[in-house]
């Protein structure tokens, strides 16, 4: 049999203990850290692992640890990732790779030095629905993409944003499409291709003593490949998430993936072609009062261990990652004139 990889995480909070979780499923987990020491503690009682408060001291005190995943904040990322990597780990970062892309080629450049492989958790990416329509683009079946219209109205109440010191900060969060709409980002790219140009309008309407930043956005895009789109975007749905969707118009295909997490089929209409019924996918992340997306960190972590034993391709790679990013700050800049 051969030997579990060995993982620490970085950041104890809802998302680390859905990482732990998921590592203890395909790996193992032998050390957290979290500047609130109790969190850590109470991960590592929950997980019989050891727990840290200092990152240094879990870098240096655990050479057997191959893979860190970090898990904080998103304005931290690139300190917590590089310093890993200096370490000589490989590393899997949360969503956003960071908040600015001068952040995400430092990041790139320190995997590179290390010669370690630096994973980005994109989990969308593996929604039933959404693979499938990745396939039969690469196949050709939808022909040219002339147009694509990305809807994501989800719903963050005040409480959201109070029960965190970072979230809705713009050091730490970001924006909006950082921290919800990301992974829905990374998919325009990631089916349609690489953005030229973006008009956008953002505002804030219900979260003006809450947040840093927009609630809510109207965004045009032009792609290289000649492609026109649309985004839009609010967190003031009301009382819940109403809608996660990507529709796709081909010369010889029209496809919508929606439900509230990106995770059913919803219309195709194909040239000599029908998708056919599709395996359900995991459901999506519940996080108490809200739910985000679709739940596939299982995936994401079978991904790591299949690249680092082997020799797989890595799912989401740091210039993936960085090009989310990238089509962000694009939009920003546009928003902020």
């Amino acid at each position: 049999m051969t030997e579990k990889i060995k993982f620490g995480i970085i950041g104890c909070g809802r998302i680390g203990s859905r990482h732990a979780g998921h590592i203890e499923n395909l790996g193992e987990l032998v050390a957290v850290c979290d500047v609130r020491f109790e969190a850590a503690e109470n991960l590592a009682k929950t997980h019989n692992c050891q727990a840290y408060n200092n990152i240094d001291e879990l870098l240096t005190s655990h050479p057997e640890i191959e893979v860190i995943a970090v898990c904080t904040p998103n304005g931290l990322h690139a300190e917590h990732t590089i310093l890993a990597l200096n370490k000589g780990f490989h590393v899997l970062c949360e969503k956003p790779m960071a908040i600015s892309v001068h952040d995400c080629g430092r990041m790139i450049n320190a995997a590179e030095k290390a010669n370690r492989r630096l994973f980005i958790v994109k989990q969308n990416r593996f929604n039933p629905a959404v693979a499938e329509i990745k396939k039969i683009i690469d196949e050709g079946r939808l022909g040219q993409i002339m147009s694509v219209q990305l809807n994501c109205f989800w719903n963050r109440n005040f409480n959201y944003y109070n029960s965190s010191d970072w979230k809705g900060t713009k050091a730490l969060d970001g924006g909006t499409l950082y921290t919800q709409f990301s992974h829905f980002i990374d998919l325009l790219y990631w089916l349609v291709g690489d953005v030229e140009d973006v008009r956008a309008f953002t505002g804030n309407y219900s979260h003006q003593d809450v947040i840093a930043f927009e609630d809510t956005g109207v965004i045009t895009l032009k792609f290289f490949n000649g492609a026109i789109g649309t985004i839009n975007y609010t967190v003031n749905s009301f009382g819940k998430n109403m809608e996660g969707s990507i529709t796709l118009f081909g010369q010889k295909g029209t496809v919508k993936v929606g439900g509230q997490y990106l995770n059913k089929l919803e219309y195709q209409s194909i040239e000599d072609y029908e998708i056919g019924e599709l395996a359900p996918g995991n459901p999506a992340n519940e996080y108490g009062e809200y739910q985000g997306s679709m739940s596939n960190h299982d995936k994401v972590y079978e991904n790591v261990i299949e690249v680092l034993t082997q020799e797989g391709v890595i799912a989401t790679n740091g210039f993936e990652g960085l090009k989310t990013v990238e089509i962000i700050d694009k939009i920003y800049r546009s928003a902020h004139g």
